[in-house]
């Protein structure tokens, strides 16, 4: 992936160095972990579904009572300048909006707007090609629909992860699924029928660019998803920026369909990569 070592992001109304760009002790960011963010990928020079991405980080920024300091025209001018600053044709851009400095730590100030460029992680080959392994957790996040930065559960659980040899943990209330601390959750039934949960879940846009993509092929549905359900499925797999779509072949130590990935997911995947093809075409 590319990688600039010294690159500039965006504070309070300047482009500077990253390495200069600091936030004071007295922002809720850090006093109470209030804030919001959105994270989009950088191909070929291009911030792909970047109009989807700025209106999901205006709404999430509307329902925690934060008001973005500059209109959609602006930050995607600051957008396209990072790039061609930064020169990361391949990369991840974060937009991150906080409390501000607060007075007294607790009521939200003025809110201070940062973005930064950064390589960008990608699943390996092996966990293309293999899928990967999750636990679950009892856990719902509060407010799933705006993309806070509190990640507080999936933090403290990953080395409950690491210890049972797998990769991520999907949360679920009483055996009812919703995500994963960064991804959605999607099923393949034994029809093909491709489902997704439809409350309590972040809307991701990888999510809906794939539900639209299986629509194409599929029968697709936004339902309840249960534990059971799982363990009847054909496959199943996430989706995220950063993932596209990763297929995952064991939950809990038990296989999921065959223990393999399946036909479905690697369509998908295939179908994801060609729409963000002709996403930079265009």
């Amino acid at each position: 992936m590319s990688s600039n070592l010294n690159p500039y992001a965006y504070l309070q109304n300047e482009i500077i160095p990253l390495k200069s760009a600091y936030l004071h002790v007295s922002d809720l960011a850090i006093q109470r972990g209030y804030g919001v963010f959105d994270f989009f990928k950088i191909q070929n020079s291009t911030p792909l579904f970047l109009q989807d991405y700025l209106t999901r980080f205006y709404s999430s920024a509307l329902m925690m009572g934060l008001e973005v300091p500059l209109s959609e025209r602006e930050i995607t001018e600051v957008i396209l300048e990072l790039i061609q600053r930064n020169e990361m044709p391949e990369s991840g851009m974060k937009m991150i909006l906080t409390g501000g400095y607060s007075a007294n730590g607790y009521d939200p100030a003025e809110p201070n707007l940062i973005i930064t460029q950064h390589s960008l992680p990608m699943p390996t080959e092996q966990q293309v090609n293999n899928g990967i392994k999750i636990i679950t957790a009892e856990y719902i996040r509060e407010l799933a629909r705006a993309k806070t930065i509190n990640y507080s559960m999936g933090i403290r659980l990953i080395q409950q992860v690491k210890s049972k040899g797998a990769d991520d943990v999907l949360y679920h209330q009483n055996g009812v699924v919703t995500e994963f601390p960064r991804s959605n959750f999607f099923i393949v039934k034994q029809d093909n029928t491709v489902a997704t949960p439809a409350q309590e879940v972040l809307m991701g846009i990888t999510r809906k660019n794939v539900l639209e993509l299986a629509a194409k092929r599929y029968n697709v549905e936004e339902a309840e998803v249960t534990l059971q359900d799982i363990a009847n499925a054909k496959e199943a797999f996430m989706t995220s920026t950063t993932k596209r779509v990763l297929s995952i072949v064991e939950i809990d130590g038990r296989p999921i369909g065959n223990g393999k990935v399946g036909e479905v997911s690697k369509t998908l995947l295939q179908d994801l990569i060609e729409f963000e093809e002709r996403q930079i075409e265009e």
